[in-house]
């Protein structure tokens, strides 16, 4: 497995508590974000090094760089058509252009006009952006919010091939974290190494970053 990891008692104390923060393992050429899917989709995508198959280019690809908030959407590789975990490594130019594209599936005031302003922007944009509350590894919420982003038409087109670097299935990692975090032995428990993606101070308010989760 190429994603780096530390036990997760260290990462906590080292991630910030409440807000609106990306949490996401990166280095100055590549980022990586996490989809969970049926077999069929995930295994192709994993032994081909793109997204084909049984994959559907029509409807909107959540995408999300935080392992712990995937766990949870995904009930560890346990929900239906949830069972294979892949890690999707990307370019961090392709990371960028998403999140210059995004637009907040909710209003933020400091970004836009008017909501009128908000929801043009939104029916014009191929990528959305939800904050969500993160979770701990045993499901309870957090105070602390975590990212996920929904892309669509050639932005999905472009993430699924163009700023693809590596798709790696992941499952059995999942399913060994997992029989930790489900006995709460977070001595144990390892999870992909994570920090604070870097963002300039016009993106982060666009974008409703920082602050207080509300």
């Amino acid at each position: 497995m190429h994603l780096r990891t530390q036990p997760y008692l260290t990462q906590r104390e080292r991630w910030p508590r409440t807000g609106r923060h990306i949490l996401a393992q990166y280095d100055d050429e590549a980022v990586v974000v996490y989809q969970a899917y049926r077999p069929s989709i995930g295994r192709f995508a994993a032994e081909h090094g793109f997204f084909g198959g049984d994959f559907s280019f029509s409807r909107m690809s959540w995408i999300k760089p935080n392992f712990l908030w995937m766990m949870f959407r995904c009930g560890w590789a346990a929900k239906e058509n949830q069972e294979t975990v892949l890690a999707v490594t990307i370019t961090r130019a392709g990371f960028d252009a998403i999140l210059d594209a995004a637009v907040p599936s909710t209003y933020v005031r400091e970004a836009y006009g008017s909501e009128d302003e908000w929801k043009r922007a939104v029916g014009a944009s191929s990528v959305r952006l939800q904050w969500d509350p993160d979770h701990s590894p045993s499901g309870e919420k957090t105070e602390r919010r975590a990212i996920q982003l929904g892309l669509r038409d050639a932005y999905l087109r472009r993430y699924a091939t163009e700023w693809t670097v590596r798709i790696e299935d992941i499952t059995g990692f999942v399913r060994e974290q997992h029989r930790h975090a489900a006995a709460r032995d977070y001595d144990r428990l390892v999870t992909p190494r994570e920090d604070v993606y870097p963002v300039d101070a016009s993106t982060a308010d666009r974008l409703g970053m920082g602050g207080e989760a509300t």
